[in-house]
């Protein structure tokens, strides 16, 4: 099926969170056809991000009742007569950032943000409306798709064509966020200096990527920081070099930050990424870093809207900033991410501790809470 005119809706079984505190349910829900510009994609593969959880708390957004999953892998079910770039029966994964490549911000080098197709903010289409509903109603999309679903409808700005001979499909999923978060502040939005020393806060699939981008930048020093002893072996796989435990009995008393400027000499490190999203580690990526020249990354999605940061470190030239997407371009950034995978330049294996069903899709959370737990694979 490739023809808008041959699509029919289809009923298949969908991960819907019903409001705050609700528990999660599958449910059997209606995917309509694919409008001009849009493609229907069949869901192959799925993965847990944090944001999912920040969704079922109801942010950005309180947009209930809402099918989770922005991560995924899929084949194209149907298109649009408008869709020129992918055709039935390829193989894509969604993103949660577009690229048009023609407006002020595309072309301006400055921002990996698109004025033409904005951030995804409402749990709607671009147009304002939904192509999901159960016992007809409307259903919410998490970002600007749904892939903790059997079928999604997506614009077709905000998938990426690949190539399933490259990449494991069940690793592409990592692709649609997490992974390439990190990596790609590392690589793009940091810009990471041969040489250059590195802390990365939270060692999930975010921080790992943060870690691999660092080493393939040619960074020295890379310190990981995680309360979960486990997580060590997980960063040196990824090329960390040294690591702290902050709840570790002999670090008793000292703060995050003088942990860190122990290791570097007591001056700080160059570039520190911020993974967890925690409101307090914020400022200690601050204070880790080089007085005067160091840059401090916000990477974590917390349900924080205000942070207290020390103003000293940005009075005397140190730079903090946020990052979306690692600062990726997903048109033009995340093909060089696939081509490492080809060339086997990236362990994403090593990203999976769980794979788990649809059905079983309601242990998600739980999951994320065992200390062997990096990225957990739903399998559709």
């Amino acid at each position: 099926m490739s023809k808008l005119s041959d699509s029919k809706v289809i009923t298949c079984k969908a991960v819907v969170c019903w409001g705050i505190g609700e528990a999660l349910k599958v449910e059997e829900i209606q995917i309509e056809p694919p409008k001009s510009s849009e493609v229907r994609v069949k869901i192959l593969y799925a993965s847990v991000c944090h944001t999912d959880l920040l969704h079922t708390k109801g942010l950005p957004a309180p947009a209930f009742p809402r099918v989770l999953g922005h991560e995924g892998v899929g084949v194209v079910e149907s298109v649009g007569e408008e869709v020129t770039d992918v055709k039935a029966g390829d193989f894509v994964i969604p993103t949660f950032m577009a690229q048009c490549q023609d407006c002020e911000y595309c072309v301006s080098g400055k921002t990996n943000l698109c004025l033409k197709y904005p951030l995804p903010m409402s749990g709607l289409m671009p147009d304002g409306t939904s192509r999901m509903s159960v016992r007809g109603q409307r259903l919410y999309q998490a970002v600007s798709c749904s892939t903790w679903s059997q079928y999604m409808v997506v614009d077709a700005i905000y998938v990426l064509k690949i190539d399933p001979s490259i990449i494991d499909l069940p690793h592409a999923s990592f692709l649609s966020c997490g992974f390439s978060t990190g990596f790609g502040a590392a690589w793009k939005e940091a810009g990471v200096e041969q040489g250059s020393s590195v802390a990365v806060l939270g060692l999930g699939a975010v921080g790992l990527g943060a870690i691999e981008g660092a080493r393939k930048q040619g960074a020295v020093k890379i310190i990981g920081i995680d309360k979960n002893e486990k997580k060590s072996k997980k960063g040196e796989a990824f090329g960390m070099t040294h690591f702290i435990n902050p709840t570790d009995e002999k670090n008793d008393q000292k703060s995050i930050s003088q942990q860190i400027k122990e290791l570097t000499g007591g001056i700080g490190v160059d570039y520190c990424f911020e993974c967890t999203g925690a409101p307090h580690l914020l400022n200690q990526a601050l204070l880790a870093t080089k007085m005067g020249k160091g840059q401090a990354i916000l990477l974590g999605v917390g349900n924080h809207p205000t942070l207290e940061i020390s103003s000293l470190p940005l009075l005397l030239g140190g730079t903090l900033k946020g990052s979306l997407f690692g600062g990726l371009k997903p048109q033009t950034d995340l093909p060089v991410l696939i081509d490492k995978c080809k060339n086997k330049e990236f362990q994403l294996g090593e990203l999976l501790s769980h794979e788990i069903s649809l059905e079983d899709a309601d242990k998600a959370f739980d999951l994320m809470k065992h200390p062997d737990c990096v990225k957990i694979l739903i399998k559709l």
